[in-house]
Order: C-alpha cells, then sequence, then structure tokens
C-alpha cells in the first residue's frame, strides 16, 4: 500500500526550508539523541514473575513468533499508519504467517490453539500495536468464531480455510447507531422472503467493515422476533459501508457506519446456529477473554518502552532511573502487569475447565483495562514532554486503550454484570416511575 504525501508546498518553497524540516516523522534520533523510538521496539522487560513457566512449550513457541515478527516486521511502521488513520495492507502476509487467525477452531485450515495460546498471542500483538490485535480479534474471534460455533458443516468448508489464511477479510456487525451496550435490543430486521431473506438496518462502530470481504450480520426476524446470523458479501446490492472519521485511538483500524437498505441474503448464508441473542453470547464469551489479553499486552509494552528510556535518558548529571519516584512509578506499572497477567491467565483456565461464567470475563475484562489505563498514565508521566509524542509508543497506547475500555462491554456495563452473579439482582435496566403532577 502506498501512502502519498498530503503536502501541498511547491518546489520554490520546499527549497528556502531549513534542513530540520525534512526529516522524517519517524526521525527524532536527532531531536532527542538520548531516547530511542518505539519504531526499534525494546526487548521484553516485563515479565518479572517469569511466567513462561505457566504456559505449555506450543504457548511458548506462539508467543515466540509473535514477539519476534511485531518487534522486527511491524514496529518499523505503526506510528506512521496510526498517525495517517491508515490501515498497513502490505503487513496482512506477515500477520497471516503467525497463524493467529481461527484462534481455537479446530480444522477447516485454522491453528486450534489453546485458550491461553490464542491469548497470548493477542497480548504479544497488542504489546507493539493494538489496532493491529483489534484487527486481528475482529476477524477471528468474533466474525470467524462465529461461523465455527453457530454455521453449518458447508459454511465452514466454504467460508474459514480463506479466512484463516488472511486471503479474505471479515467483520462482524452487531452494535448500531441507537444500540451499543443494550446490543440485545438492535433493529435491524431479516425478512423472509423466497430463497433468502431481505435485511434492512444500520450497522455503527463495526471494525474492518471498509474493506472486509465478508460481514457476519445479526438481525432481527421479523417473523420470530429473534436474533438471526448472516453472512453478508461486501458487493450486496444495497451494502453501503462509510468510514468512521476523526477518532482519537485505535486509529489504524477501519471502523464504518454500514447501511442495508433491501440487502437479499440467499438461504445458504443463514447462520442456522443463531437463534436468539444467546447464541451470540457464546461467541462474546470467548472474545471477551481475548480483549482483556489486549490491554495486557499493551502495558507490557509501555512497561517495556519507559524501561527502556529511563535508562537511556539523563537529567541533573544521572540516568532517570535513578531517581526514586521514577523507580516506584516504573515498579508500580511492573506490579500492575503482573497482576493482569494472572488475572488472565486464570480466566483462561476457568475457560478450559468449563467453570467461567459470564460474571469472571466480565470482571476480568473491566478490571485488566482499569489497571491499563493507570498504567499509561504512569508511562505517560515517566516520558515527561515525549510521553505526548506517538513515536514513543506511550502516547498512542494512551489513546489506543480508551476504546478498548470501552467495547466488548463499557467498564461499567461489566461490572454490573459480575454485580448481577454475585447478588442475583439484575440492575441494567432502571425502573422509571412517572411523577403524577399536583393539581
Amino acid at each position: 500500500m502506498t501512502i502519498h504525501s498530503s503536502s501541498n508546498q511547491d518546489e520554490s518553497s520546499k527549497r528556502t526550508m531549513p534542513s530540520y524540516f525534512n526529516l522524517s516523522p519517524l526521525d527524532v534520533s536527532n531531536a532527542f539523541p538520548q531516547a530511542t523510538p518505539a519504531s526499534v521496539f525494546p526487548p521484553c522487560a516485563s515479565d518479572y514473575f517469569q511466567f513462561d513457566d505457566l504456559l505449555t512449550p506450543q504457548e511458548q513457541a506462539v508467543r515466540k513468533k509473535v514477539r519476534e515478527c511485531m518487534e522486527k516486521e511491524i514496529a518499523p511502521v505503526m506510528t506512521e499508519y496510526w498517525e495517517k488513520a491508515k490501515f498497513p495492507f502490505q503487513c496482512i502476509p506477515k500477520l497471516a504467517a503467525l497463524r493467529l487467525a481461527g484462534g481455537t477452531i479446530k480444522g477447516y485450515g485454522c491453528p486450534g490453539l489453546s485458550i491461553l495460546g490464542s491469548a497470548v498471542g493477542t497480548a504479544e500483538v497488542a504489546r507493539v500495536d493494538a489496532s493491529c490485535s483489534t484487527f486481528i480479534l475482529v476477524h477471528s474471534s468474533l466474525a470467524m468464531l462465529t461461523i465455527a460455533l453457530c454455521g453449518s458443516e458447508a459454511q465452514k468448508q466454504k467460508y474459514l480455510p480463506s479466512l484463516a489464511q488472511f486471503q479474505t477479510i471479515a467483520c462482524w456487525g452487531l452494535t448500531e447507531p441507537d444500540y451499543g451496550s443494550d446490543a440485545s435490543a438492535l433493529k435491524t430486521t431479516a425478512t423472509k422472503v423466497e430463497g433468502g431473506w431481505i435485511l434492512d438496518g444500520q450497522k455503527r462502530w463495526i471494525g474492518n467493515s471498509t474493506f472486509a470481504d465478508i460481514l457476519v450480520i445479526f438481525a432481527r426476524n421479523t417473523s420470530t422476533n429473534q436474533i438471526n446470523g448472516y453472512i453478508v458479501k461486501k458487493d450486496a446490492p444495497g451494502l453501503t459501508v462509510t468510514k468512521i472519521e476523526n477518532k482519537i485511538g485505535l486509529r489504524i483500524v477501519q471502523n464504518g457506519d454500514i447501511v442495508m437498505k433491501k440487502v437479499f441474503i440467499p438461504d445458504e448464508d443463514r447462520l442456522e446456529g443463531v437463534n436468539s441473542f444467546q447464541d451470540t453470547n457464546k461467541v462474546l464469551a470467548v472474545s471477551r477473554v481475548m480483549v482483556a489479553w489486549q490491554p495486557i499486552g499493551i502495558s507490557m509494552g509501555i512497561y517495556d518502552i519507559c524501561h527502556r528510556y529511563l535508562k537511556e535518558r539523563t537529567q541533573f548529571g544521572a540516568p532517570l532511573a535513578a531517581f526514586q519516584i521514577n523507580q516506584q512509578k516504573l515498579v508500580q506499572m511492573l506490579s500492575n502487569v503482573q497482576a493482569m497477567f494472572l488475572v488472565g491467565w486464570r480466566l483462561c483456565k476457568l475457560y478450559e475447565s468449563g467453570k467461567m461464567t459470564p460474571g469472571h470475563a466480565s470482571l476480568a475484562k473491566s478490571w485488566i483495562t482499569l489497571r491499563a489505563r493507570e498504567t499509561a498514565a504512569l508511562g505517560r508521566e515517566l516520558l515527561g514532554g515525549n510521553g505526548i509524542l506517538a513515536d514513543f509508543l506511550v502516547a498512542k497506547a494512551f489513546c489506543d486503550l480508551e476504546p478498548i475500555y470501552t467495547y466488548e462491554g463499557t467498564y461499567d456495563i461489566n461490572t454490573l454484570v459480575t454485580g448481577r452473579e454475585v447478588t442475583g439482582f439484575a440492575s441494567f435496566k432502571p425502573v422509571l416511575t412517572q411523577k403524577r403532577s399536583r393539581l
């Protein structure tokens, strides 16, 4: 993918500008000789409690392979694409080679990883770039997993092999303009007609949707009033997708507004296993585990960058790492990472044993994202002025955490899911009372 300069300067103005105006956006070494930018990613220093011992050899191999690729192949270009809010399509073959797409799905060209192996791979991608991890999660843990759990054998054979190789890209459409946290109340409709279905409605915030080859869409069956699932092709008549502009986080992820006006879906592309919102929750249970690991990886990357920065940068005649308050903040960040990893590890083990509940997943996702925000804030402080530059990762990660804090259930909604489980009372819908007018 070719990135063109947006500069409108003519040749004469370029000749009169000082040489320092010609620095590459990623070349900050001249301005800050004591600080290495994130395009040269530091070795991992955040595994203080040696968590590799908790992983199987296969899971360790996944972690190593993904880490090496992200540091060497992806880190050098991420800031540039994040700044321009463009997707680095040339990186897709490199991400495909990691064999993360399909995660825990067995067969159909998918890797059949353990839930922990898939989670660790997600964290290692997010450690370098959160947008890349979101791109993979939408494609794999939402769209592919829906087909694997709810699709027919014919649909699995038709779609999963190419999706596993990233030869085709998928997105997942549940959220609507008027229904985010209250997603089960969605209004997009599916009406049965001869040979198929007609979809009408809108979806919003759908990652990958601007270039996805297939769209997994959820709609309300007008006959049963239940939620059904459908596979929609990108060239379907009546389907339009518009990119959402001006995001401050996950800028590389291409989120879109989807409008469907009488989009015909043949019967063969109806996901027969989605007959209610409870079927959708089967997918969300796994994806929420994966999303909980994104902030773990992001926090690892923030710590690693800060650890190197404090040892490189000198002030008052000493490395920043020698100052007590800096050490205290760094250790607080390190503590967060260790605790977050252990919660994520335990969540995976609960899932493997069949003991994980919605409350477990919601507590992990909400608490981990909360700790990650704290870690990012501390990292921003430690980097001083450089902490607001995307070149040094922390500012970019700071922004990328905000949508992750909100999607797959906001912090508040996830705490209420756990609250419902531990108290027995659902508090999602307030009781509205109408005041009687006094005569």
